[in-house]
């Protein structure tokens, strides 16, 4: 493997970012709300799962409310 001198490294790397398409506004706003939206999503999915999984639990072994 060749070793690669600092100076080269920032070089590439300034390179490698002048490539990257980076969103507007609009995308990033849009994006943020549908991750925001799809981990509510998964948050009231697996806390109604874990209800369900206590009370069935807690009725078979036959304690609790």
């Amino acid at each position: 493997m060749a070793k690669t001198s600092p100076a080269q490294f920032v070089r590439e790397v300034r390179q490698e970012l002048a490539k990257v398409t980076w969103p507007d506004r609009r995308e990033l706003v849009y994006t943020t709300l549908s991750v925001l939206a799809m981990s509510g999503l998964a948050a009231l999915f697996f806390f109604l799962t874990d209800q369900i999984i206590a009370w069935v639990v807690q009725w078979v072994l036959g304690f609790g409310g």
